[in-house]
């Protein structure tokens, strides 16, 4: 499994990259803040494939980064995604390291 810093990210965000960014968390988390704009919760995310971009990098996160780890594990066994990457640390992380 591919892994992405929150580091990296921020600066992918910052120079505008051509990526995908998904929250998996649930709606109520989502409500709460979130990196992105793109909200599949974690229960959605099999029945939702088609919204997932196979031509460029995905970025999934959830809260810490167990829940995005299982999802991005399951999508490359079932679904042969290989664009995947998963948050290291999740939002949590994201959002201390960038404080």
């Amino acid at each position: 499994m591919k892994h992405i810093s929150a580091l990296q990210l921020r600066n992918q965000l910052k120079n505008k990259d051509d990526f995908q960014l998904i929250d998996i968390r649930e709606s109520y988390e989502f409500e709460d803040g979130a990196i992105g704009l793109l909200n599949i919760p974690l229960d959605d995310m099999l029945s939702s494939i088609e919204q997932i971009d196979r031509d460029k990098q995905v970025v999934i996160y959830c809260q810490s980064g167990r829940r995005s780890s299982a999802i991005i594990y399951m999508l490359e066994k079932k679904h042969q995604f290989t664009n995947l990457y998963n948050l290291e640390g999740g939002y949590i992380g994201f959002i201390e390291h960038n404080r």
